[in-house]
């Protein structure tokens, strides 16, 4: 597309870096980092990477969180613009042009969506291989008693599961299954398909059957970068770097890319770095591969689950971690107490309040998160903290209301004896008696929090869950227990910190009581 004409916008801050976004699974991950690196090469370029679903990347992008990210045109128009599977990329275009967007730059592969059984046994293969007769989605039809596996954003997606179902009669009732995750457990035998990517490196490495797709339900899926209009004008040199990807990746490359961060190991970024220094031969290597992963793979990742905890990123991830809980318990305690003391005195009022904390803690967190995006209109530390917040209120507000009923009425009474005002027995009297109450409510919070916390990665917010995010994407259980080790370690440092606070503040009070009775 030509580089002149497009929307104009405020002149970037100086060294404004180009954000780029990427989704939460491999493919997405790999092209996020070859456009962040190829823009890099032209000026300041930052990868938010794994920030979730489509929905969460999107409304990032409208809300101008982030710049740019790679998606699948099938995809924009069924999914976001609610245009027919098969529009035309100028189509995509012309919808995309009032909402200050565009699509651009495809890559030269598509990874349309499929259905796949287990195929021919083999070492990977723990369970036995489909019927043979089972080639085609018809076929899976007079299949009822199949187990479906099916990642959550394909159920939910109009060119999904519902349109899949509809035009095959499929009778099966699918259960949600992480993409993440759904290779190993077709393979292991607790699902009997799932839906995979065209793209995906272990449909070789586990020799699965892709079901022919005879009635053409599915649509191309064309790899193309979403963009807002005004990133040309902004990043014009980033940009020009951006548009020579067009053509460049066909599908035996993306699937042997996928292949080296899957299977072999390798980190995104440095995927990302092999294929723009044009390394093809390891490529190629991992494209040929005959289909078994290595058992000295496993063996590999947990020898190096210490060295994963120790990493370069250990400390980078601890402060954001500690930074978005102390924040959100912080300004939780500054609001939760006094709607605490709220509760106590008004007790009608503070049915209300407590309700409404309640509700809070109900809503899921990544449903949460997703509603505070456009909300708030960005991404990263801000529509987690006010999550996290939000999630941190109901045990500090609790327990203040609750410690504070626990004061005994004859102390408040003696109090208002001697002629305190009603904010000074407040504060001399019934605070310092219900503080160990409220110590606990606020050690509950810490707790919740360090561990709601591991969310905020999937809004580019960091902290331990962009190890958890990048485990689940790869299935790798040594990213993963490299960040839920520190996570799980952090809550029960805070747990024991308050503990000992808890005592401390006991232990003043009795000494206090009998230095009274001296």
């Amino acid at each position: 597309m030509p580089l002149s004409g497009w929307a104009q916008g405020d002149p970037p801050a100086a060294n404004a870096p180009l954000k780029v976004g990427s989704k939460r699974f491999t493919e997405s991950y790999i092209l996020g980092e070859i456009l962040t690196q190829s823009a890099a090469s032209a000026g300041p370029a930052r990868h938010l990477a794994g920030l979730g679903n489509t929905a969460i990347v999107f409304a990032a992008l409208r809300a101008g969180s982030i710049d740019l990210y790679p998606d699948y045109t099938g995809t924009v128009a069924a999914e976001l613009l609610k245009l027919p599977a098969t529009a035309t990329l100028a189509q995509i275009n012309a919808a995309l042009a009032p909402l200050g967007l565009g699509a651009a730059v495809p890559f030269g592969f598509q990874n349309t969506y499929a259905i796949a059984v287990r195929g021919e046994s083999g070492k990977a293969a723990q369970a036995a291989a489909a019927p043979d007769n089972l080639r085609t989605l018809s076929d899976l039809a007079r299949a009822p008693g199949l187990r479906l596996g099916l990642s959550h954003e394909f159920l939910g997606r109009a060119d999904g599961w519902p349109t899949l179902a509809s035009r095959y009669g499929l009778p099966q009732q699918p259960v949600g299954l992480d993409h993440g995750i759904a290779y190993e457990a077709l393979v292991a035998g607790q699902v009997d398909a799932i839906d995979i990517y065209s793209t995906d490196a272990k449909i070789r490495a586990y020799r699965l059957r892709v079901l022919d797709d005879d009635r053409q339900v599915f649509p191309r899926y064309d790899a193309i970068v979403l963009y807002r209009l005004d990133v040309p004008q902004r990043h014009p040199a980033a940009w020009r770097a951006i548009a020579e990807l067009e053509g460049r990746i066909d599908g035996e490359r993306m699937i042997a890319m996928n292949a080296q961060a899957e299977l072999d190991g390798a980190s995104f970024a440095a995927v990302a770095r092999r294929f723009l220094a044009g390394e093809r031969g390891a490529e190629e290597k991992s494209a040929q591969m005959s289909g078994e992963i290595s058992e000295g793979n496993a063996a590999d990742k947990r020898a190096g689950l210490l060295g994963a905890l120790l990493g370069p990123d250990t400390w980078r991830l601890t402060r954001q971690h500690l930074a978005l809980v102390a924040g959100a318990v912080g300004a939780a305690v500054v609001v939760g107490v006094p709607l605490g003391v709220v509760a106590a005195r008004r007790r009608r009022l503070g049915q209300v309040v407590l309700a409404i904390a309640g509700m809070l803690q109900t809503i899921p967190s990544l449903a949460l998160l997703a509603g505070l995006i456009p909300l708030l209109g960005r991404i990263g530390l801000w529509p987690a903290m006010v999550a996290l917040f939000l999630y941190a209120l109901l045990p500090i507000v609790r327990n203040t209301c609750t410690g504070l009923q626990q004061v005994p009425a004859g102390l408040s009474d003696a109090g208002r004896a001697l002629g305190l005002t009603a904010r000074q027995r407040l504060r001399h009297v019934e605070l310092p008696l219900a503080l160990p109450v409220i110590l606990a409510g606020i050690k509950t919070a810490v707790v919740i929090s360090v561990g709601t916390a591991t969310v905020a990665a999937f809004v580019g917010a960091g902290g331990y869950g962009e190890r958890i995010a990048t485990g689940l994407a790869l299935n790798d259980d040594t990213l993963l227990l490299a960040g839920a080790i520190p996570s799980a370690l952090l809550a029960l440092l805070a747990q024991g910190l308050f503990e000992a606070a808890e005592r401390w503040v006991l232990f003043r009070g009795q000494r206090a009581a009998r230095h009274d009775q001296k």
